[in-house]
């Protein structure tokens, strides 16, 4: 709020914009907090695997928000070329130092951060860094020069800025949602590691998922030459699931000749589908 009223004060487009951008930031950390709490529970009854997938439910909600606050600015931002106005540059020099300290402490304090939730918010406060220090270079060429237009054009680079980041993490956070197979985890690798375990004759119903971006699923039916000690075959497979990263590893085992009761379904190796 403090922010709106400098926009409002100072008569600047560009602060006023991120102040309304950055009350939405507020409301965005608010639920982002909370649901970062509630992904942190164990599992439950209701939610077997833990509450984990909140996490990406609040990357998720934060980035739309931010898309959304994004176009506003762009729409308030595109007609005041015509009439740029003339800002208070002096009180605009006193927001943006205000604004570079407190966005800087908190990217500092974000940086350490791993889950999906974590990133975006870390994007998103250095996406506010950024156009704090855009303002003060700005201002200062506004007073210097008396270029009024970059009031307006400030608001639009920072918009724009937003936009390009946020598109992207909303993209993964919301193939993360459909369960794609985890970035970097390769399937077919994987498949040939287990198919070269010792009594391993074949295995279907492959599929690995995440949870929230760090924490993984992996599932698989492993077909077992007869003699086979399964318990030591489940083993080298965990081991094997280890080194690809932080996987909950479910194991099913079957013995040549017996017949598979689920609907078994596997991604053919190499396929469009597996992509």
């Amino acid at each position: 709020m403090l922010e709106i009223a400098g926009g409002l004060w100072s008569g600047s487009l560009a602060i006023l914009a991120d102040g309304w951008h950055d009350l939405g930031d507020a409301l965005s950390l608010a639920l982002a907090y909370f649901l970062e709490r509630k992904a942190s529970k164990g599992p439950s009854r209701a939610f077997t695997y833990g509450y984990r997938r909140y996490s990406l439910l609040s990357s998720v909600i934060v980035a739309l928000l931010l898309v959304a606050g994004s176009a506003l600015i762009l729409r308030e931002a595109i007609p005041r070329f015509a009439n740029p106005g003339q800002p208070r540059t002096e009180f605009m020099l006193v927001f943006a130092v205000l604004g570079i300290l407190v966005n800087g402490y908190a990217v500092l304090k974000m940086r350490v951060g791993r889950s999906a939730n974590e990133k975006v918010l870390s994007w998103h406060l250095l996406e506010d860094l950024l156009g704090w220090i855009a303002v003060l270079v700005g201002t200062l060429l506004m007073r210097a020069f008396g270029w009024n237009w970059i009031d307006p054009a400030l608001a639009v680079v920072i918009a724009l800025l937003v936009l390009w980041h946020v598109v992207g993490h909303t993209r993964e956070s919301v193939q993360l949602f459909l369960q794609r197979t985890p970035e970097g985890f390769d399937l077919d690798g994987f498949r040939r590691e287990v198919r070269a375990i010792a009594g391993v004759t074949g295995l279907h119903d492959l599929h690995a998922w995440s949870l929230d971006g760090q924490r993984h699923v992996l599932s698989l039916h492993v077909v077992l030459r007869r003699g086979t000690d399964a318990a030591a075959a489940k083993a080298t497979i965990r081991e094997s699931a280890k080194s690809h990263g932080e996987f909950h590893v479910t194991i099913e085992t079957e013995f040549e000749g017996e017949d598979c009761d689920d609907r078994c379904a596997d991604p053919t190796p190499g396929s469009k589908a597996n992509e």
